[in-house]
């Protein structure tokens, strides 16, 4: 957006930067697998920082959301040792994605995941889930949430 102005017979012109608001977006509310499955998680974002930071939480049922991984721009990659093997997620800065994929799904897979965005998240991301928002809706501020239903083997 330019407007522009003329002041003492010279043409000044304002350039208005739109402010982006930062948040992510979970295109599926409820997902359902079956065991020894791959799913893949979907995750959007928009953000107006150059470098951006995604996490991943998994929460158990009565549990708070734990850290399972985060993914940026430019630096190392960071898996809980626990799921390194199972829980894989790539950010791709054009798409302005980070999906999350989890191969031989196991019933203990059955969770509500969240994928947040730093700067709406702050603070110790490994120790966040006390902190994250958890609203029961499929976008918010601070993150949004995909619950991962398991079905038995068939």
């Amino acid at each position: 957006l330019a407007v522009i102005l003329a002041a003492s017979s010279r043409i000044v012109t304002l350039q208005f930067l739109l402010a982006q608001k930062d948040n992510v977006l979970q295109p599926k509310a409820d997902v359902t697998a079956t065991e020894g499955e791959a799913v893949t998680l979907g995750c959007e974002y928009n953000t107006s920082s150059a470098t951006p930071y995604l996490y991943w939480y998994k929460q158990d049922v009565n549990d708070r959301p734990r850290f399972i991984l985060s993914r940026s721009k430019f630096s190392l990659e960071k898996t809980e040792d626990g799921v390194k093997n199972r829980f894989k997620s790539r950010l791709n800065s054009t798409l302005r994605s980070v999906p999350l994929t989890i191969v031989e799904l196991q019933p203990s897979d059955s969770a509500v995941y969240y994928c947040a965005l730093q700067p709406t998240v702050t603070g110790n991301t490994k120790t966040q889930g006390k902190n994250l928002h958890c609203a029961y809706s499929t976008t918010a501020t601070r993150g949004s949430q995909i619950h991962l239903s398991f079905v038995g083997v068939k």
